[in-house]
């Protein structure tokens, strides 16, 4: 019997560790016994912002903008990793340079994933509406579940 696939997606934000965390702490087999990729988006349009400060972009600059993108996101997947094996579980890593809610449903079709977990993060209905949310986006539209993890207030 084949495994099943489970993925996180994570960002630098608090909520989206959480969710990894969380997933860990309380899914017990379903992550052990599972094939757990830990996915993290680089998104495109913070190097054209980077990049934008400078006027028009050369392009050395911009490779060098996703070069250091590039190493920040596997720094990041790296941690995540440690976090897994503090657990006992060994996790896959990938990163896709894209927006973070259409590369994450993208990644999640394309591995065949069974559970995507996402985080949350507490937003109000004005900034979702201005700011988009990941998470909801991949309610409606990945195409396996989604597991949304909200961390808790203190």
């Amino acid at each position: 019997m084949d495994k099943k696939k489970v993925m996180v997606a994570i960002d630098e934000s608090e909520c989206r560790h959480y969710a990894l965390q969380w997933a860990l702490e309380n899914l017990g087999d379903a992550i052990s016994k599972s094939d757990l990729i830990i996915f993290t988006a680089r998104p495109t349009e913070f190097i054209y912002v980077q990049a934008s400060m400078f006027g028009a972009a050369p392009p050395d600059l911009l490779m060098s903008i996703q070069e250091n993108q590039k190493k920040a996101a596997l720094a990041l997947l790296g941690r995540a990793k440690e976090i897994c094996a503090k657990h006992g579980v060994v996790a896959e890593t990938m990163t896709e340079m894209g927006d973070p809610k259409n590369v994450i449903c993208e990644a999640a079709e394309k591995h065949k994933i069974q559970l995507l977990i996402v985080g949350s993060h507490s937003r109000g209905p004005i900034q979702r509406a201005f700011l988009g949310s990941v998470s909801n986006y991949c309610v409606h539209n990945a195409k396996c579940p989604v597991l949304v993890v909200r961390k808790p207030v203190e």
